[in-house]
């Protein structure tokens, strides 16, 4: 017997047991209310997500083509609407997840306006994002049930009626993980802990954290980043574990970002008790010089390692720099020790979507840790297009090809979109998620900010014809046609906004006496 054929019986009871007082309440319809709020709190949402996302993991461990992939939403009705989508073409949210960018919420969610991605937003504005997207995936549930509920009263055989049920005895939840940017914790481990704490109370299962510093973040795709010592990350990484376990979300996944290709700066020494332990690691990627005891300056800051006096590189930031070229070797001891010490899948954020340099790294780190995973970001911060190109043609040259036809710093030009390199190019952009999974470990792909270009450019386009000759069809041939031939379920707007789920329960709550607004001068009949 199904969920929902049980809970008719159980409230059936429990009307008996309640006497007259309950006549007018429908078990039915109130199991119906249930069904539509199966997750009643984030702390339940968060339970069931992170039993996703781990047997997504084993599955991925046994056969890398079932990788994961997920778009950045920046409210909850671009989230909710991603998933309705998903649902009406792929029948499963199978494999699909939400991803919750730091990025974005800086820049369209803070109180202060438009910010650059460096932690200076509201630190509440995180675990509210988390909120509302799970608000709008659950009303989703709750919207399409509703519109079963509908079918089965109106079901007029009993085949059709076994048919409605079955669709609604196994339903697909809208409802999947959302892997959440907590930045490099805004603060300490302390206010780490308080800030992932509120993120798992609102639903998160994932929290990804970074290796730069709180108060000097930036973007991992601009420069100036500046990272920590190891046991300063390890710390905010446990912090992080302590708010999963004492919310009772045993299973919570972590994600330990590395910032350290693109970093080139520290602000601080590690802190070191003998010779190869984690500090002295770290302090080994120093850009530092030899000098005697002798040519000391005043307030110069020196280590010493192998026997020898070192002075590191400091810059008048009070910031100490790495040598170059050390970039790849510090990622894979991030990476590797990270994994070590609690975290569950990695993030490398690199330059460029360069395969060979993913598994490279990871190769690496799989010699340590055999089941080494990413998490990675196809970024809209690289050219793509460009960067294929390139790429195809470089291999092109590598291989003794003509490459004469070519310019490789014009590629991105339209004049070789019909052009063979082009149309590599163009296919290993298109497989390069697959790709990437088989070859160089990556578990989960996303696009971290992917609606707010979406959003850019559909105004554009719709602005540019309304505004100008086209009027009123600008709307109507841009949009409103498409949305009707696509199935857009938001064409139906006020069905999408919950009108429809109102007027049920008016129904159970006034019976006869409802008002509703879903009769037939409602305009959106015409739909």
């Amino acid at each position: 017997m199904s969920q929902y054929q049980n809970d008719i019986q159980s409230l059936t009871r429990l009307k008996e047991q309640a006497g007259s007082g309950w006549a007018a309440i429908n078990p039915e319809s109130a199991a119906r209310m249930r069904a539509q709020n199966r997750f009643k709190t984030g702390l339940d949402i968060a339970r069931y997500t992170a039993g996703i996302m781990r047997r997504d993991m084993a599955a991925y461990d046994a056969d890398p083509s079932k990788y994961t992939q997920s778009l950045g939403c920046w409210h909850g009705f671009i989230g909710q609407q991603k998933m309705i989508s998903i649902k009406k073409h792929f029948a499963s949210t199978e494999r699909r997840y939400l991803y919750l960018s730091g990025w974005m919420v800086a820049a369209l969610r803070s109180e202060f306006g438009p910010l650059p991605d460096q932690s200076m937003h509201e630190k509440t504005a995180v675990a509210s994002l988390i909120k509302e997207l799970y608000t709008f995936l659950r009303q989703a549930d709750a919207r399409e049930l509703g519109g079963l509920f509908r079918q089965l009263d109106a079901a007029d055989t009993a085949d059709a009626r076994a048919a409605i049920q079955d669709k609604i005895d196994n339903f697909v939840t809208h409802v999947v993980p959302i892997i959440a940017d907590i930045d490099a914790g805004f603060g300490n481990a302390e206010a780490t802990y308080l800030m992932a704490k509120q993120m798992i109370e609102a639903g998160a299962c994932c929290i990804q954290i970074e290796n730069q510093v709180s108060d000097e973040k930036q973007c991992g795709h601009q420069d100036g980043k500046v990272t920590v010592p190891h046991e300063d990350f390890l710390a905010k990484i446990r912090a992080v574990r302590y708010a999963f376990l004492e919310l009772g979300v045993d299973d919570g996944v972590i994600v330990a970002r590395t910032d350290s290709l693109g970093a080139g700066l520290t602000k601080q020494i590690a802190f070191t008790r003998e010779p190869g332990d984690l500090g002295d690691q770290y302090n080994s990627f120093l850009d530092a010089e030899e000098i005697a005891a002798g040519d000391l300056n005043n307030g110069d800051v020196i280590i010493k390692r192998d026997g020898k006096l070192l002075r590191p590189k400091r810059l008048p930031s009070n910031l100490f720099q790495f040598r170059e070229g050390t970039g790849e070797a510090r990622c894979v001891l991030d990476c590797i020790t990270s994994l070590q010490n609690g975290a569950d899948l990695l993030w490398i954020e690199t330059e460029k979507p360069h395969i060979a340099q993913i598994g490279g790294m990871v190769s690496e780190i799989r010699k340590v840790i055999p089941n080494a995973k990413l998490v990675y970001n196809n970024s809209p911060s690289f050219n793509w297009t460009l960067n294929f190109r390139q790429q195809v043609f470089d291999a092109m040259k590598a291989r003794g090809e003509d490459v004469s036809a070519y310019e490789r710093g014009q590629l991105m030009s339209a004049e070789y979109d019909d052009s063979a390199l082009a149309r590599e190019a163009d296919e290993r952009i298109r497989t390069f998620q697959a790709d990437a999974a088989r070859e160089a470990g990556i578990f989960h792909h996303l696009i971290t900010l992917p609606t707010y270009h979406t959003a850019a450019l559909s105004t554009d386009n719709l602005a540019k014809e309304y505004f100008g000759e086209q009027g009123m069809l600008g709307y109507v041939a841009g949009v409103q046609r498409k949305e009707i031939r696509q199935g857009i379920a938001c064409v139906k707007h006020q069905n999408m906004s919950g009108s429809d789920i109102g007027d049920d329960h008016k129904e159970y709550f006034s019976g006869e006496a409802a008002l509703k607004a879903g009769g037939k001068h409602n305009t959106m009949n015409q739909f």
